[in-house]
């Protein structure tokens, strides 16, 4: 009698493998981070959430859901338009992504707040005279 091997099966796990791809790959070829040991560094650091929650690296991605990313002083949020695992030109970079409208006003006020120095030092516009100079002096002290 001869050994009949049974057909392999694919597990749904080994399915969804296949129709998703990992988050830092994705954040690799979406140009977010020069290399993928840095979009992995920087995921498990919490400077990225998916769909609101803190996650792993090798999650997988799927179009339609929400990437928050911190980059430095700005932090983009952004919708997935298309998966991509390998990095290609900018400008296809550019296809895989949406940033809301929400992210794009946030970013554009801290920087011009940055650009103006309103949000390092804000600063009163005239010198504080001997009487109020007094009252910053008891307020320090004051314990």
């Amino acid at each position: 009698m001869a050994n009949k091997k049974s057909p392999v099966v694919k597990s749904s796990s080994e399915n969804d493998k296949n129709s998703g791809v990992r988050l830092d790959k994705w954040l690799w070829a979406a140009r977010f981070y020069k290399t993928r040991a840095l979009a992995k560094q920087m995921i498990d650091g919490g400077k990225v959430f998916y769909n609101g929650q803190r996650s792993k690296s090798g999650k997988l991605v799927s179009i339609g859901d929400k990437i928050r990313v911190r980059q430095g002083y700005e932090e983009k949020e952004v919708l997935i338009v298309a998966l991509a695992d390998k990095r290609r030109d900018a400008t296809f970079a550019q296809t895989l992504y949406q940033e809301t409208e929400a992210s794009i006003k946030v970013r554009e006020d801290n920087a011009l707040a940055r650009k103006q120095g309103i949000l390092l030092s804000p600063a009163s516009e005239t010198k504080p005279d001997k009487k109020q100079r007094r009252q910053i002096r008891q307020f320090k002290e004051r314990v």
